[in-house]
């Protein structure tokens, strides 16, 4: 009977109240508050849905009530500064104490345990350099009609729809404030990324909104009339994202407001469908001629692609198609499994995917090997906060990082996770404009500003420490990690770096390389033979 002593109680205790009520009115109150337990508790006794409430009348509701603020209850009272979920309470507390002006640095010493296994850090100089400015840049299509010099640190791509009209702008203003470069994200360019006048790097999907007819294709007319506007930078086309790559999209139709018809060139009252794949090509060469095409319709930008590495033989069959035809990207941005989306399936955020180092690492290794990496810039994304981050992925190979959660944070996120339910409480993740109409983007846009600046500044700091004058000077050699409680390794000798040229001459003694790299194709995608045949082994 105790599954059902809260139930009986507000049975036993109605009349009592509606007795006391006659007497004192404030009792009332109560009268209200055992009817409703009441009424509930037969509703979960003659509900046939939910076993739980058939069980636990009442009391049910009180295990709903603290499952639902569960995370709320772990981020701020269980879990430690230093744990990762996904990101740890240090990161966000480094990133709102930059992006609001505040003091970041920290007292006693640090808290994280140096004798730990995958301890990092950056060996310093005893001959500390001096550098007069923090504005690192990098130059993209050098060769190209309009090049672009970008910063070492932009935002990361995140569409109009997953973010607010308010979270666009600020991050927009934000970025032109501190000149680097806002990502539109798959979503297309909006009226709000266009409002504030910073520089844009144009995200192309698989479902080609901003540049698609109307059966969903690529629309060269409507691409050139936005790749040629002057806020428009660099073209990337997206073949897949980190957070959930090989997996399309589908807004709902009754989400699908006039802004974002608009927008993304779709029809209101229809799904708008993102497609696992694209259309306009269906092979590695094919992809460097949509690359080529795109150039010459922007008038000479650059243009590039943003992958997350799944199969080595499909990078391979890319990297073969370049050295084959000549036909080059511009930049090529490494998306890692560790990266963020507004949704997505759990399987395809925990399971699917190369995480950004081993990514970031294969793609720098094949492109040196072919003798193709001072043509092709390369740029990162996963999880970058902090300036170490930043030395660390320039260090691993790559010339820029982007992030995207960073700058969510920098603009007030709380990480509450709930970026699915359009009840983002800070009105950064929503479309629900009593939320996101609170959302002050002029003030966040200051500290999007504040927040590159001032890790950029922290950057230039670890350079000087470190002896150097440049990121473009950060290598493998230079970022150490301890490997067991009584062995540290550079990141040069833990991992295998190729030789200029060496994939020119034989197939490195590298295990994936060995693996997939003499049975990659630039005309196709498909797997190798051997591949096949092992699938083909399990249906026999």
């Amino acid at each position: 009977m105790h599954r059902y002593i809260v139930y009986l109680l507000a049975i036993l205790m109605f009349p009592i109240c509606l007795w006391l009520a006659t007497i004192w009115p404030a009792w009332y109150w109560g009268v209200g508050i055992t009817a409703a337990m009441v009424a509930l508790g037969t509703w979960d006794l003659l509900q046939k849905r939910s076993t739980l409430r058939r069980n636990y009348p009442v009391m049910a509701h009180f295990r709903y009530g603290l499952e639902s603020i569960g995370p709320e209850i772990r981020q701020y009272f269980v879990q430690s500064d230093l744990e990762d979920v996904p990101f740890s309470r240090q990161q966000r507390a480094l990133i709102y104490q930059r992006a609001k002006n505040q003091m970041d640095t920290v007292p006693f010493g640090t808290l994280r345990s140096t004798y730990a296994v995958d301890y990092e850090w950056i060996n310093h100089s005893l001959a500390p350099t001096t550098i007069a400015k923090h504005d690192f840049r990098v130059l993209i299509g050098p060769n190209c009609a309009k090049p672009y010099s970008a910063s070492v640190f932009n935002i990361s791509a995140m569409s109009f729809g997953s973010l607010s009209a308010n979270a666009i702008r600020a991050l927009n203003e934000g970025a032109r404030l501190g000149g680097f470069y806002h990502d539109t994200g798959e979503g297309s360019i909006s009226p709000y990324h266009r409002e504030m006048g910073g520089d844009l790097v144009w995200e192309i999907g698989s479902g080609y909104f901003g540049c698609r007819d109307e059966k969903g294709g690529f629309s060269e007319e409507r691409f050139v009339a936005n790749a040629n506007h002057d806020q428009v930078k660099m073209i990337e086309i997206k073949l897949s994202q980190g957070a959930k790559p090989g997996h399309g999209g589908v807004l709902p139709a009754p989400k699908v407001t006039a802004e974002i018809s608009v927008t993304r060139g779709v029809p209101m009252g229809v799904d708008c469908v993102s497609p696992s794949r694209h259309s306009a090509f269906s092979t590695p060469v094919e992809l460097l001629q949509f690359v080529v095409r795109l150039r010459e319709l922007s008038g000479g930008k650059p243009v590039g692609f943003k992958l997350a590495i799944g199969h080595p033989w499909e990078w391979f069959g890319i990297a073969k198609a370049m050295h084959e035809t000549g036909l080059l990207p511009d930049f090529i941005v490494v998306d890692g499994a560790e990266g963020g989306t507004g949704a997505a399936p759990a399987e395809f955020v925990d399971h699917v995917g190369v995480p950004m180092h081993e990514a970031l690492l294969l793609v720098h290794n094949t492109l040196v090997g072919l003798d193709l990496r001072e043509h092709i810039r390369i740029g990162a994304a996963g999880k970058i906060t902090s300036a170490f981050d930043i030395a660390r992925t320039i260090a691993m190979g790559a010339d820029w990082c982007n992030a995207g959660r960073g700058f969510m944070f920098a603009l007030g996120c709380i990480q509450s996770l709930s970026c699915h339910t359009d009840k983002c409480p800070t009105g950064i993740a929503t479309q629900d404009p009593a939320r996101w109409k609170h959302l002050d983007a002029p003030d966040k846009a200051t500290r999007v500003y504040s927040f590159h600046e001032h890790t950029l500044h922290a950057l230039k700091e670890l350079l000087c420490a470190a002896g150097l004058n440049d990121p473009a000077e950060l290598g493998p050699e230079h970022i150490l990690r301890r490997v067991s409680p009584v062995e540290i390794r550079s990141l040069a000798s833990l991992y295998r770096y190729l030789e200029p040229g060496e994939l020119l001459h034989k197939v490195p003694d590298h295990a994936v390389f060995h693996s997939f790299w003499a049975d990659a194709r630039s005309d196709s995608f498909q797997p190798p033979p051997k591949i096949q045949a092992l699938r083909a082994s399990k249906s026999r």
